[in-house]
């Protein structure tokens, strides 16, 4: 078991010159079993650290494991000490793919931003196959069904190998006085929104907040759209070669948020603003409608960042499309970054986190941070806000769940997405320029 303090060191320059290409996970593994911890035998002794990789983007998770360390986790913790270091997630992948490729992962850390990193991760060994474990210990009830599904669904496996330490749904978050200032009514159709985002422009309010440097909040409105217009199968039919990110109708997708951006809904800015600033921006009253995932909960119910109230903030499904295949009632959702255990570092210390950490994260990331997760909840807060209750009561009442644009995608196609989403929201990008870059891609 190593440290990630000790891989970064080495990390950085070796980023600089490794492609993706590169990389061969064939080989990396080492004693592990396409994803298993080996036999039926007791994990390997702890060798006293519990090493995790986390992104500095998120600090729910490394707050919720130290939380732990001092609670539920303590007698983990004496067998294993907690060590948490945080990177930047931008090019979490390559990180990953090159730690990979030194056999230098942390014992637990956050997965593959793509599901086709993971599927390599798990095919080569790498991380360990959750369900069986998760058995061993006698806590696989712990997982939430809907989650567990949800985690299977996104890497293809029957098997389990990462951890939902989120539970997602997305949708337009909304300034509920800005909105009544300007005469709006939250809207239920796209054109509704393109007329309340009219209406506030006109009024002087930036009508959307969005972290266009980071490409991905930009292009989840393009996957959503296409849902709505097309159906939840719209993008596994590109995944099977039955349809082109070029065909008319997926073009139309990716137009519907270029116009929005040579509209100027987006700011004068939208292509440098990050996540941070732009949850910042939301957070204090710089724009109306900021679409987000249900993990800015914890922002959201933070009164230290959050200067407009917590209810002032309503929440707006994504849109329905007129005459579209799709249903408002699919909400975006997703586990946020599962996270994953490594073959490399699996011995008695992980053993004894992964127990308490299907314990007890539910709890204390829904206490602690407001975070709803994929975990079980044995004691929710006495005093639980009205938004994170709204976004557990969505969760309860879906029927049903689509993914994110580039879900089905190649890590390629998916960074190639999302490096130029930003493009889309400043209006120096069209539609079918947009979708052409993605499909050629894609393969």
């Amino acid at each position: 078991m190593t440290t990630a303090t000790r891989h970064m060191g080495r990390l950085l320059p070796v980023v600089a010159i490794v492609g993706a290409s590169a990389f061969v996970l064939a080989g990396c593994s080492g004693s592990a079993d396409n994803g298993t911890t080996g036999d039926d035998s007791a994990a390997a002794k702890s060798d006293g650290e519990f090493s995790v990789l986390s992104q500095t983007q998120n600090t729910v998770i490394a707050g919720t494991l130290e939380a732990l360390a001092g609670d539920q986790c303590e007698t983990a913790d004496e067998t294993a000490s907690l060590k948490v270091d945080s990177v930047d997630g931008t090019t979490w992948d390559q990180q990953l793919q090159v730690l990979a490729g030194n056999n230098a992962l942390s014992d637990f850390g956050m997965a593959g931003g793509t599901p086709a990193l993971m599927q390599e991760f798990i095919e080569a060994g790498l991380v360990v196959d959750l369900s069986a474990e998760l058995d061993k210990l006698g806590v696989a009830d712990r997982i939430v069904p809907a989650a567990e599904s949800t985690i299977k669904a996104l890497y293809g496996q029957d098997a389990l190998y990462a951890l939902p330490t989120e539970l997602n749904i997305e949708g337009f978050w909304y300034n509920k006085q800005l909105l009544e200032d300007a005469g709006i009514e939250p809207p239920a159709t796209w054109d509704e929104l393109a007329d309340a985002a009219a209406t506030l422009q006109d009024a002087g309010v930036q009508p959307f907040v969005a972290a266009g440097k980071d490409g991905w909040p930009v292009t989840r409105l393009v996957g959503n759209y296409l849902f709505r217009s097309l159906g939840a199968d719209a993008l596994q039919k590109v995944a099977d070669g039955e349809a082109s990110l070029t065909d008319p109708e997926y073009v139309a997708a990716a137009d519907a948020i270029a116009e929005f951006g040579s509209e100027g809904y987006f700011g004068d800015a939208a292509g440098s603003i990050d996540y941070n600033t732009a949850m910042n921006q939301f957070l204090t009253g710089d724009g109306a409608f900021f679409y987000m995932g249900s993990w800015a909960l914890g922002n959201f119910n933070d009164s230290e960042q959050n200067k407009i109230g917590a209810d002032n903030i309503g929440f707006l499904p994504f849109p329905a499309v007129e005459g579209g295949a799709g249903s408002a009632d699919e909400v975006p959702a997703n586990v946020g970054i599962p996270t994953m255990f490594t073959t490399s570092g699996w011995d008695e210390g992980s053993a004894q986190w992964l127990e308490c950490i299907a314990t007890g994260y539910g709890d204390t990331a829904l206490n602690e941070f407001g975070q709803v997760t994929g975990f079980v909840v044995d004691n929710p807060p006495a005093e639980q806000s009205e938004l994170t209750t709204t976004v557990q009561q969505v969760i309860a009442d879906a029927p049903g769940s689509v993914l994110w644009f580039e879900a089905a995608f190649s890590p390629e196609a998916t960074s190639v997405s999302q490096t130029n989403g930003g493009g889309l929201a400043t209006g120096t990008l069209s539609g079918q320029e947009f979708m052409e870059l993605v499909q050629a891609a894609n393969g």
